[in-house]
């Protein structure tokens, strides 16, 4: 009927989907996709990838999936994978395709939910990288409250010019848009242009600056939902296969401990990841992810929360975009534990996180190798966190500005507004050199 009956290891869910003579028909089916007997006995970990070859922050993940799979089989579970959607926002913007971007995000989470409820498994590893893809698995993870672990794609190298105008520099996706400018303006030659394009991203992973995806992958971590350093570790290399197969091997911990994301997940593990949040000077996309994280675990995250938290936390990291600190810099500099451990007084340590220990256990001997890059209290970049929540005519039901990106004198403006009652309308008089000064 099934093998391993011996093994100590729940399994609450797969249980009901496959033991008993009820349920010749869907072991069978299972041992269609190559499950042995002694497998029939082992809980059934999910791997949710989202590899995809169009988007390079998810290239890469066909191959992290393999480190996960050794390390869920080596604690005693079946792992079983699946994909998922993944779009690139850096792609898809600019054009129709970004509106699709944000609905990725619920399809996302549905499509985790479906596969997760419909084949039984007991606990799941998501591997995600980028924008939509992170919070949609997150949602996911909250609204099915399984034992999971994410195993993060993290960051991409910086290209590294050796000759022209940026060489010497580590340059970014972003950089790109102040090439863009200095080829309409014929201050950059066509062939340097290419050049820069062709260098710029230096290998898979989510862009290195403190986007949108990476700002999600650090605020995974900082809650507990993955393993330390998994955000911020090279994207490819011995570092990042081992944290992975690591991954593996802690969701089947979570599941014979009964640890699951609701456990994580707690109120005060959202104020932590939002207090990192601020001193990263991350994404104003992370209060809509944060926001629907928190509804799918049915807390409550108003706006006045992240508002409160900025004012009372230093901005630490000057990060790119707005700075010229990349992400593997930050990692060299102690990686999102460097910045909790600044930060710890203004933490609740004892929450639970992926390791099965909890966020003090695991700051243990974390220190911060360079104090430029991970600034100490004392010294900040700014004297609040990156973000503001603004309130008036224009948005009486507020409205978020990354406010470590814009210049002080910009701050306050008055003048006269025009209107547009379309995007790409707005898009065309920049474009047609219609807006002026004032």
């Amino acid at each position: 009927m099934r093998g391993g009956d011996e093994l100590s290891l729940p399994r609450p869910r797969s249980s009901r989907v496959y033991d008993g003579l009820d349920r010749i028909s869907q072991r069978s089916l299972l041992r269609g996709t190559g499950v042995s007997s002694e497998d029939l006995g082992k809980p059934l970990v999910a791997v949710v990838n989202s590899f995809t070859e169009i988007n390079p922050g998810h290239v890469h993940l066909r191959g992290l999936a393999e480190e996960v799979k050794k390390g869920i089989r080596s604690a005693g579970g079946l792992p079983r994978e699946f994909n998922t959607i993944s779009v690139c926002d850096g792609i898809a913007m600019g054009h129709e395709g970004m509106k699709l971007s944000l609905p990725s995000r619920e399809l996302i989470a549905d499509s985790v939910e479906t596969m997760i409820e419909a084949h039984g498994f007991d606990a799941m590893v998501c591997i995600t990288t980028c924008d939509k893809i992170d919070p949609g698995m997150l949602m996911a993870a909250a609204r099915l409250d399984i034992p999971t672990v994410f195993a993060l794609g993290g960051p991409m190298a910086a290209g590294c010019p050796t000759w022209g105008r940026y060489k010497g520099k580590k340059i970014t996706v972003m950089d790109l848009f102040e090439v863009r400018g200095l080829l309409l303006k014929g201050e950059l030659s066509e062939e340097e242009g290419a050049y820069l394009e062709e260098i710029c991203c230096g290998s898979p992973g989510a862009c290195a600056g403190m986007f949108t995806a990476m700002t999600m992958q650090c605020l995974i971590e900082s809650m507990g939902m993955t393993l330390p350093y998994m955000a911020t570790a090279p994207s490819m290399g011995e570092e990042r296969r081992k944290l992975v197969y690591e991954a593996g091997r802690a969701v089947v911990g979570l599941l014979k401990n009964g640890v699951t994301p609701s456990k994580i997940m707690t109120p005060e593990a959202l104020r932590n990841a939002i207090t990192v949040d601020m001193a990263l000077g991350g994404s104003t996309n992370t209060v809509l992810h944060l926001k629907a994280v928190a509804e799918e675990l049915g807390l409550d995250l108003p706006l006045e929360v992240f508002d409160e938290i900025s004012q009372a936390t230093p901005h630490l990291v000057n990060m790119a975009p707005s700075g010229r600190v990349i992400i593997e810099e930050l990692h060299e500099a102690g990686g999102v534990p460097g910045v909790m451990v600044r930060l710890r007084d203004r933490l609740d340590l004892g929450v639970l996180t992926a390791t099965g220990r909890t966020l003090g256990e695991n700051l243990e001997g974390v220190k911060v190798a360079d104090p430029k890059v991970i600034r100490p209290l004392e010294n900040p970049v700014h004297e609040t966190g990156g973000m503001a929540i603004l309130r008036g005519n224009l948005a009486p039901k507020g409205a978020v500005a990354k406010i470590s990106a814009i210049d002080p004198s910009m701050w306050v403006f008055q003048g006269e507004a025009r209107v547009f009652e379309r995007e790409e309308d707005a898009v065309e008089a920049i474009h047609g050199g219609e807006i002026h000064e004032g």
